[in-house]
């Protein structure tokens, strides 16, 4: 897997937008103005981060090596994932799906349901 196949699965996901806000090399994915992916551009492997659930990343970090506590960011709510070759590109897809899918839940109603 690579920084595209990244991008494109996050940008797949409704409402997903892609920003530079930081700098030229983080890429930042919201939804509806609110953060669900951070990907680093200007690192190989690629590194993500990823909301979930603390005590889910608690035991994400203690059965993958290639997830870690969120590197910049809150490391209660968020993970690091190395998208190295030996990572699960499935799993990493449903960590990108929670991640979206925790950030959705918390948007007001009205948006939620296309009044915005």
């Amino acid at each position: 897997m690579n920084h595209e196949s990244i991008r494109e699965f996050a940008l797949s996901l409704p409402l997903a937008t892609e920003h530079l806000p930081f700098d030229e090399y983080t890429l930042v994915f919201k939804v509806h103005g609110k953060m669900f992916l951070t990907l680093g551009l200007d690192e190989q492997p690629p590194r993500m981060n990823v909301k979930n659930d603390p005590e889910v990343n608690i035991a994400l970090r203690e059965r993958y090596d290639w997830i870690i506590p969120g590197y910049h960011s809150n490391k209660v709510h968020w993970n690091t994932v190395i998208a190295d070759n030996y990572a699960d590109w499935t799993l990493i897809q449903e960590l990108i799906k929670t991640s979206y899918e925790l950030v959705w839940q918390k948007l007001p109603k009205f948006v939620r349901e296309g009044g915005v």
